[in-house]
């Protein structure tokens, strides 16, 4: 089998030990391109860096707020089953939204609670108990100072039929 010098690619050893020379230069080339390169990676990654941030900062903030959504959601989902049973009071629908939102870690003391219409006295009124309750986001966020969410307002508003057991 012959093979042609000219159409074979040579490996550096090759071109080290048949011309002296050649190997140096290969050599020197090599070792001034990662001279060259020494400071790319601090660069790329000071270039990234803040993108990769801002990302990781938006998914706490967005995934706070949907999990304390969800919380205002229960929050006066239990306020409006309080709400409908006879006998009930508006200091015990708010102490039952403020029992539930200080169990899941939500500060009770931002809420703002509302019943609406007023709870009647007598037991046979029939209609509908609205139950809203809404926190400020910065009062509940991670964040020190939230980036996207500033100055919003979570609010979950639950409606229940009220309905006589004579």
């Amino acid at each position: 089998m012959k093979t042609n010098a000219n159409s074979t690619a040579a490996s550096p050893a090759t071109l080290a030990s048949s011309a002296p020379g050649r190997g140096l230069r290969l050599e020197r080339l090599c070792r001034l391109c990662r001279r060259n390169r020494r400071g790319a990676a601090v660069v790329e990654f000071a270039l990234i860096a803040p993108v990769l941030f801002l990302l990781a900062f938006g998914i706490i903030e967005f995934g706070r707020m949907v999990m304390v959504q969800q919380v205002l959601t229960n929050a006066s989902r239990e306020g409006a089953r309080m709400a409908i049973l006879d006998g009930a009071t508006t200091s015990e629908v708010y102490t039952a939204v403020d029992t539930y939102l200080d169990s899941a870690a939500v500060s009770s003391s931002g809420a703002t609670r509302t019943v609406s219409p007023a709870l009647p006295t007598s037991d046979d009124y029939v209609g509908a108990i609205t139950v809203t309750v809404s926190v400020p986001f910065d009062q509940v966020s991670w964040l020190p100072s939230p980036l996207f969410l500033g100055g919003k307002t979570l609010t979950a508003t639950s409606v229940m039929r009220r309905e006589n057991t004579q």
